[in-house]
């Protein structure tokens, strides 16, 4: 009986072996696919590279003693495991588990990491490279030593041979699913795909949308008090990504909240693009789009002037609209201009723009297809910017644990990609990516209207994140050394995403305010003042100073009450258009 049994877990154990290994076999080939994809992206440096000087004899040296001294230290710190090794694996979120303290599994980490170390300060070490080609190097290797972290595998992630223990292998089962499925779509679920439903419980602001072009259609908000501001409030998100990034659930809606502050709120809702914007430009962006959609509101409620607010792209389409006005005389239409996360000078635009020569630009129109990129191109590109956060932990999580999606409506939103005119697209890259034209005076024309930032006097507030890694702080910053009006900087905590989606109710992350006139962003983070929470309340506190007198909540401050009838509910149908 007992050899019966002995037999029958030998047997178990064969298959669970078996079935693992084929498991890990299939994510190594995965990895090994990715980082051929990253490789390839890499040919021109490594065409550098070829003619590049080999380092000295004493700087190899040096790093073969380096080498040698992490590999000695890390084997002496592995048995038994050290206070030492335990910290830094905590510090880790990737082996943060106890699992990874048990002595092979430590050991595992441990090498891995030395070795990542070693090859992400050998290109550090690494001299007759420019800069920018050592910083392509560095992100290359970053984003393969990412890919290789031995918790990405189930041969070297205890925490996966806990799962497939606990559930029979299920986990192996329900993640090879879940990568077929992925993999159909085209790219990495974040969160299950019936968890939130626009207009259902996201992007469930009451309003009506009163207008559609081509281009866009523009939604007015129902008023939650019974008196609003004077100058109303029109924002424009990115075409990018989708509006209700600022308006999720309730209450984490940047637009619920300002109109619950007492303000007549407009949000543009810009079209996916498809072939019929083949021929879209930035001009198109900013006077079909966002002077349009202003002179809408100021016909509409016969007001002079607008609040406007920008968020990433749109907010560097609207810096160009802003200077464009100004060489036109007409600057007074907009009464104040927000920027969140919007960079006009691109010089330390960070990671984005390492790959933006004539070779990279050319690869990427490749992609196109009547006369659009598939909106999928660039949220694989962001999650890579945050490999380890958007593409590894759901590898780990999603695919290998096979754990419950998390209903979060933030990577819901992340997940609900745009398509971009391929045009427009190539232009964005070469013209301010790569030329940094708009901070030249006549660099770029506007309807054939030379513009210059320098004109603009529109009083501005300017938000960035500090860590933000698609807007750096620092190239944000730079906006305050262009315009010439009265302006105001904030530094807020958390990224592109969390720092401006932070409800003062959340009581988060917190912001930075300076009100010295400095030229650096190193000098403002230094003498300024830490405040706790949201910066929503300083931005509003800020805009009404400008905003003139309240007004009665009625007549075309009701959404369809005016000259432009309603055409259906908010959210409205573009938003839905995939």
């Amino acid at each position: 009986m007992a050899d019966e049994a002995t037999k029958d877990t030998d047997t178990l154990l064969k298959e669970m072996s078996h079935w693992t290994g084929i498991a890990g076999e299939m994510q190594q080939l995965m990895m090994e696919h990715g980082a051929s994809v990253l490789l390839k992206m890499g040919d021109d440096t490594a065409a550098g590279l070829a003619t590049t000087p080999l380092p000295s004899t004493d700087q190899m040296l040096a790093a073969q003693k380096a080498w040698w001294q992490e590999t000695a230290a890390t084997w002496r710190k592995m048995m038994p495991l050290s206070p030492e090794s335990a910290a830094a694996a905590t510090g880790d979120r990737r082996f943060a588990g106890v699992e990874w303290r048990e002595p092979i599994f430590d050991m595992i980490r441990q090498t891995y990491t030395a070795i990542a170390d070693q090859l992400l300060a050998g290109i550090a070490r690494v001299e007759g490279l420019d800069p920018k080609q050592k910083e392509q190097l560095l992100f290359l290797t970053r984003n393969f030593v990412e890919a290789m972290s031995p918790s990405n595998f189930a041969l070297t992630n205890p925490q996966v041979f806990d799962k497939i223990i606990e559930t029979g292998g299920r986990n192996l089962v329900v993640g090879l699913e879940r990568i077929l499925a992925d993999v159909g779509r085209g790219q990495i679920s974040h969160t299950a795909a019936d968890a939130f439903e626009i207009g259902r419980n996201i992007a469930t602001t009451p309003g009506k949308v009163v207008k559609e072009t081509a281009l866009y259609q523009l939604i007015h908000y129902a008023p939650t008090t019974p008196n609003v501001k004077a100058t109303p409030l029109l924002i424009f998100p990115p075409w990018i990504n989708r509006f209700y990034i600022l308006d999720l659930r309730p209450e984490k809606s940047f637009v619920r909240w300002a109109l619950d502050q007492g303000l007549s709120v407009f949000m543009v809702s810009w079209k996916s693009a498809d072939a019929s914007m083949a021929g879209t430009l930035m001009d198109d962006y900013i006077l079909a789009g966002e002077h349009d959609a202003i002179d809408t509101v100021r016909d509409l409620l016969n007001v002079p002037s607008v609040h406007v607010i920008g968020y990433c792209v749109a907010g560097t389409a609207m810096a160009m609209l802003l200077a464009w006005l100004a060489a036109r005389g007409e600057g007074e239409k907009v009464a104040s201009a927000t920027f969140f996360t919007a960079q006009v000078d691109f010089s330390q635009a960070g990671d984005l723009s390492l790959f933006v020569d004539d070779a990279q630009i050319g690869l990427i129109n490749s992609f196109a297809t009547d006369g659009f990129l598939d909106g999928r191109y660039l949220a694989a590109t962001f999650n890579l910017l945050r490999g380890r956060d958007l593409i590894w932990n759901y590898v780990v999580n999603n695919y290998l644990l096979a754990n419950d999606y998390a209903p979060f409506d933030l990577l819901h939103w992340n997940s609900d990609v745009t398509n971009l005119p391929a045009e427009w697209h190539r232009r964005y890259l070469s013209d301010l990516y790569r030329d940094n034209l708009l901070v030249k005076a006549g660099g770029l024309s506007v309807a054939e209207v030379p513009i210059d930032l320098s004109q603009v006097r529109t009083p501005s507030y300017v938000q960035a994140g500090r860590e933000d890694h698609i807007a750096p702080p620092e190239s944000v910053w730079k906006l305050t050394h262009h315009f010439a009006g009265p302006l105001r900087f904030v530094l807020a905590g958390s990224g592109h995403i969390a720092g401006v989606v932070n409800p003062p109710a959340a009581n988060k992350y917190g912001y930075w305010t300076n009100d010295a006139k400095v030229p650096t962003l190193a000098e403002f983070v230094a003498g300024a003042t830490e405040h706790k929470g949201s910066w929503w309340p300083d931005w509003i506190s800020w805009i009404d100073t400008l905003s003139g007198d309240d007004v009665a909540a009625d007549g075309a401050r009701i959404p369809g009450q005016g000259k432009l009838p309603a055409i259906e509910d908010a959210p409205g149908r573009y938003v839905r258009t995939r």
